[in-house]
């Protein structure tokens, strides 16, 4: 009887064994700060439909942007929060103005990240 009661406990405890799975969590893309801003240029902030890399279509090209801020030392994040005044192409001001709404909105390290994707892009 004891040995019966023995090999009842073993199995009861082998069974209740907490299995294992080795699970692999997926791959989680880091991305760059100029790589973030890329994606917030062409998704949340919807800057392509104006802006394009090297051609004026509504506003003035990506690169054209770069150039002029980096020449001017200018302060792209703060234009983009709506508090600083334009130094690429005044004449398009009031239509960069309306996008204030989504820009405002975004984070510092958003805006940042913007600003690396347009400087990356510097010809």
């Amino acid at each position: 009887m004891k040995k019966s009661l023995f090999l009842f406990s073993v199995l009861v405890l082998v069974s209740c064994k907490k299995e294992t799975t080795n699970v692999e969590k997926p791959a989680v893309e880091v991305l760059t700060s100029s790589e973030l801003g890329k994606t917030i240029f062409e998704g949340k902030g919807n800057c392509i439909a104006c802006h394009q890399m090297d051609q004026k279509i509504i506003g003035p090209s990506i690169q054209n942007i770069a150039k002029i801020y980096k020449e001017k030392n200018g302060n792209m994040i703060s234009f983009l929060k709506g508090e600083g005044e334009p130094i690429v192409d005044p004449s398009q001001y009031e239509v960069m103005k309306t996008n204030f709404a989504i820009t405002k909105t975004m984070s510092e390290e958003e805006l940042k990240s913007l600003e690396s994707y347009i400087y990356a892009n510097i010809k």
